[in-house]
């Protein structure tokens, strides 16, 4: 059975994998961008939990990463149609599912990274903050 924090990661993969672009989790970045752009989701960090007792519980703000890439002579105008997908997307459904309590995306800032002998790329990382509990840190 897997962790909570499995659980709400696979959640939010899914929530992305939906997205016309291609959505990968942890890989790394391809050779070839895909026309209607890239995601990867980093699982990120649990960071430190709060604990309150009776019962014992361990409540997470988890920081998860998602690398938001497009390639071509519009980039600008589909970075934007993308990382709007991405908002749009956490915003339909704040809980994934009902398996965290809130997510939440910051605000990304994008870089444009030139490719020798290619398009630029311009890219993004996407803070998202997964807010849940658990019985066990572990667990």
């Amino acid at each position: 059975m897997p962790t909570p924090r499995e659980t709400i990661l696979a959640a939010l993969h899914a929530r992305l994998s939906a997205l016309p672009a291609t959505a990968l989790r942890g890989d790394v970045l391809p050779e070839r961008i895909p026309t209607e752009g890239l995601l990867i989701l980093r699982d990120g960090e649990p960071g430190e939990s709060e604990v309150t007792l009776s019962p014992l519980r361990y409540h997470y703000q988890h920081r998860a990463e998602i690398e938001a890439v497009v390639q071509g002579a519009d980039r600008d105008a589909a970075f934007d149609t993308l990382t709007a997908s991405i908002g749009t997307a956490l915003t339909t459904d704040r809980t994934l599912g009902g398996f965290c309590d809130w997510v939440e995306a910051e605000a990304p800032r994008p870089v444009d990274l030139p490719v020798e002998g290619g398009a630029s790329l311009k890219a993004a990382v996407i803070p998202v903050v997964l807010h849940y509990s658990t019985a066990d840190p572990l667990a």
